[in-house]
């Protein structure tokens, strides 16, 4: 399968050495950066498009919020499927449409992955049923929220318990908090939607990694999904898990067995 990643940060980087560590069926035709001047030994490109002439089967999209339409719609018109990790993204009105419309008009799909998340797939078969409630807890270390607006909602370094920060939905989370809430949209995409999906986001001076609490209840019955992540070495803003389930993903579309 001939992969394209957009983004060479900590996430990008990192999925493309789980690839070839793992031997996985994917030839890494290129990598979408700003500077096309270095050399990490892949053809670089810093157009969307570029794309075309790589001839994809799949574009994996680890840059940012902002590369996500540029880099969609370049991937979808080329013949590729897209694969946004910045699911914050779709907080936006019409982000997620614009891509399905050239997405359906070119027999394409977008994947959304599950980043640092467990448990998605139950929670999407559940919503075939109506659900009455999502609420998604996000619980860090407090110095995991510097640099973001919590640095004003409360003293981060002054903590001597958890402290909830922010309560609202997950599309207000996802605009306020790009860089931490992008499984905020996940869940929401699962569920019940940006607008009725509950979002918590907790700093805790204890913590030692990333906890992920999300609790549903509807038609279906009950359920509540914990997940305590160890942050990415290289980015403790990331959890492991998030690259590491893009590298699921890749494999499942290159691979004979799909789990």
């Amino acid at each position: 399968m001939r992969l394209v990643l957009v983004g060479w940060g900590a996430i990008g980087s990192e999925v493309a050495r789980l690839l070839k560590a793992r031997a996985a069926p994917v030839d890494l035709v290129g990598v979408a950066v700003r500077d096309t001047a270095r050399d990490i030994g892949v053809p670089l490109i810093d157009d969307p498009a570029a794309l075309a002439a790589l001839t994809p089967d799949l574009v994996v999209e680890a840059a940012g919020r902002a590369a996500v339409m540029p880099w969609g719609l370049a991937s979808l018109s080329a013949g590729a499927d897209f694969v946004p990790a910045s699911t914050s993204a779709f907080a936006d009105e019409g982000t997620l449409e614009a891509l399905l419309d050239v997405a359906r008009r070119n027999r394409r799909q977008v994947l959304i992955p599950p980043g640092a998340l467990g448990g998605i797939d139950a929670l999407a078969a559940a919503a075939r049923l109506p659900l009455a409630s999502v609420v998604h807890e996000i619980v860090k270390p407090a110095p995991a929220w510097r640099g973001t607006e919590a640095e004003r909602l409360c003293d981060l370094s002054g903590l001597t318990a958890q402290h909830c920060f922010f309560d609202g939905t997950a599309r207000e989370a996802a605009r306020r908090f790009p860089q931490n809430a992008n499984v905020a949209l996940i869940t929401a995409l699962a569920g019940l939607g940006p607008d009725q999906t509950q979002l918590r986001l907790i700093a805790d001076p204890d913590a030692t990694g990333n906890r992920h609490r999300v609790t549903a209840q509807g038609d279906f019955g009950r359920m509540e999904i914990v997940l305590d992540n160890l942050p990415l070495a290289s980015n403790p803003k990331s959890s492991a898990l998030t690259a590491l389930s893009l590298v699921r993903l890749i494999e499942n579309r290159a691979g004979p067995l799909v789990i």
